[in-house]
């Protein structure tokens, strides 16, 4: 990776796992650690601003600003917790279409915008995506540095892992600044026997590859959410808090091994 930045693609082979509530505390967490981050929301849901308390009427965002052949830092929003946003934006259903058109058409179109970006040095840039295989997907892998797989522990995530581990093979293990892929578990509730079960199986299937950090069901991502704020601004001392953390000083070891 360079010495500029690390761009770390955050996705799921499945939906509904929290990913983008985890690319939210992780951000914050990491800003917390006085860690230079920007946040670029990839997913057409446009859902990561609301974590972060971008104005729900502001329509800018990454896609918007492609679609008008600008710069990506016109649609940079300076999150009053910290950190920089890219925003996907507000489009029409023919632009959105029109947009993954392009992309599909130029798979280092965001490998690109990126390195224009203007970005303080050592700055972690984490990628949110749509869950499951699509052209936004390839975009973020061909950038990506590190890539961070979200699974629940359920059988259901378990079965993806073949999937995501056929998207890496394509798009990052033949290229040499790439420095690694990990799986995390989210929202795992320890009283649950299915749950302890599952984990234990991704432990023996994916090693190391799992990250160490599992973070915990907690209600109070749900309640934070709610209030358009990361969780360790809405309950510092919960749980969630507790493991965002943990995860951010975890990839940023990752990071200085790399």
């Amino acid at each position: 990776m360079t010495a500029r930045s690390t761009v770390v693609a955050v996705v799921s082979p499945k939906g509904g796992v929290g990913k983008t509530t985890v690319v939210a505390n992780l951000a914050m967490a990491l800003t917390d650690r006085r860690q230079s981050v920007l946040a670029l929301d990839l997913d057409p849901q446009n859902a990561l601003r609301l974590h972060l308390k971008m104005p729900v009427a502001d329509s800018r965002g990454l896609a918007v600003q492609c679609l008008q052949q600008a710069s990506l830092d016109h649609a940079e929003f300076l999150s009053p917790y910290g950190m920089r946003l890219l925003p996907y934006g507000s489009l029409a259903e023919d632009d959105r279409r029109e947009f993954e058109r392009m992309l599909d058409r130029d798979p280092q179109w965001l490998r690109r915008q990126l390195d224009a970006v203007p970005i303080a040095p050592g700055t972690i840039t984490l990628i949110d995506t749509p869950p499951g295989g699509s052209v936004y997907l390839q975009q973020a892998l061909l950038a990506a540095d590190l890539a961070l797989m979200v699974l629940l522990p359920d059988a259901a995530s378990f079965v993806t892992i073949a999937s995501m581990e056929r998207w890496l093979a394509d798009y990052c293990r033949s290229r040499s600044e790439f420095a690694g892929s990990y799986y995390v578990v989210n929202r795992m509730n320890a009283a649950r026997p299915l749950c302890r079960d599952v984990l234990g199986a991704m432990q023996r299937e994916l090693g190391y590859r799992l990250t160490p950090t599992v973070l915990r069901f907690d209600a109070m991502v749900e309640e934070a959410m709610a209030s358009q704020a990361p969780v360790s601004r809405y309950a510092p001392d919960s749980l969630a808090a507790q493991d965002a953390a943990a995860l951010a000083d975890w990839l940023l070891a990752q990071v200085e091994i790399a």
